[in-house]
């Protein structure tokens, strides 16, 4: 995705005045004439929460775009940074973009409305029940020597690890299981993970958003810090969170394709089955993604329950049929979908165009 904005709108963006805002926060006059949002991010600053508000995006991007405010802006309260950032990305972002968000949230509202979680253990974040030993060992350590002591590189850019435990991907396979029957009881009709399968369940749709949000904040960017900084992995601030199902009566695989994220998280949750291999053919941009593969970028890689492959979105890769048994996978895309915004579509967009309303 790439924001669109008319030259008329490349421009100083000017703060919210209590005249303008919603919620009666008057932000001082003099924030108008400050600099614009700073080209490298305040590192020391720890900014604050986003989370529990009614927002038109992602709290993470919030959180993460906070770090590139003006230097006397960091100390100002949170509403008023709050409204000066919503200021710029509202500038910045279509019309259609916003209307697409809205509709989202409301529909994702109604269905946690009305659906009654089954596990409700698995809606917060409790990192010493769900993840395995040594995978917690090496987040904790934080340090690249860490992760590779855990990780396999069967190809370049392509990790694997140990990372759930089996009891949480009973779980969250329970979750969605019963999530499944309320919408096959009540006729609820909901949006598939994508155009490519026809089962498979959102996690973000029901209620599941804080936690993957803490998933993809605290453990999985920590990771892409040190493997994927050339696309971001230090400044992931959003995520598309997945599973499919794939068997007889289910999808049975998964076409060759590229992801439309900078990182993604694939976990396979289980049960029995064979077959549903994945395979990995190497990093292509957008114009060669069909081209002839290297003999050195083919991977062939058979799926564990609880171990995690993750690879730059870029990198094409595909799932061969599964023959017996059922197999769930979850998907964490840290990226910049077609239909949300991210550090790639908005972040380092409204940096690259603040610094030419600058010129």
């Amino acid at each position: 995705m790439s924001l669109e904005v008319a030259k008329k709108e490349i421009q100083q963006p000017t703060p919210p005045t209590a005249d303008r805002n919603g919620n009666g926060v008057a932000v001082s006059q003099s924030v108008a004439t400050m600099n614009r949002l700073r080209l490298n991010p305040n590192t020391e600053h720890k900014p604050d929460s986003y989370e529990g508000l009614q927002l038109d995006f992602s709290p993470l991007l919030f959180s993460s775009l906070e770090r590139y405010l003006p230097p006397p802006m960091l100390s100002y309260s949170r509403d008023s940074k709050l409204n000066y950032m919503r200021d710029i990305i509202l500038r910045y972002s279509p019309e259609g973009e916003r209307t697409r968000a809205q509709r989202q949230r409301e529909y994702r509202q109604k269905i946690i409305s009305h659906y009654q979680p089954l596990h409700k253990e698995l809606y917060t974040m409790n990192a010493s029940n769900f993840f395995a030993p040594s995978f917690l060992k090496a987040i904790n350590e934080n340090r690249e020597e860490s992760f590779r002591r855990i990780m396999t590189e069967p190809s370049q850019g392509v990790f694997t690890f140990e990372m759930l435990q089996p009891h949480f991907c009973e779980l969250l396979l329970s979750e969605v299981e019963n999530f499944e029957k309320w919408v096959h009881e009540t006729k609820f009709k909901i949006m598939r993970p994508n155009t490519m399968n026809k089962f498979g369940a959102v996690l973000d749709d029901f209620g599941l958003e804080t936690m993957l949000d803490k998933l993809m904040e605290d453990f999985i960017r920590p990771i892409s810090k040190v493997f994927f900084s050339d696309v971001g992995g230090s400044t992931l601030d959003s995520h598309h969170g997945f599973v499919v199902e794939y068997g007889i009566d289910r999808d049975v695989e998964l076409g060759f394709h590229v992801d439309d994220s900078e990182v993604t998280l694939n976990v396979c949750l289980g049960k029995q089955f064979t077959g549903g291999d994945l395979f990995f053919r190497g990093v292509r941009c957008d114009k060669h993604v069909n081209t002839e593969t290297h003999k050195d970028e083919v991977l062939d890689y058979s799926h564990v329950p609880g171990r995690a492959v993750l690879h730059r979105g870029r990198h094409r890769h595909g799932a061969r049929a599964t023959t017996t048994g059922h197999r769930s996978t979850y998907f964490c895309g840290a990226e910049a979908r077609s239909s949300s915004l991210s550090i790639s579509t908005t972040k380092q967009e409204l940096l690259r165009k603040e610094a030419k309303a600058a010129t």
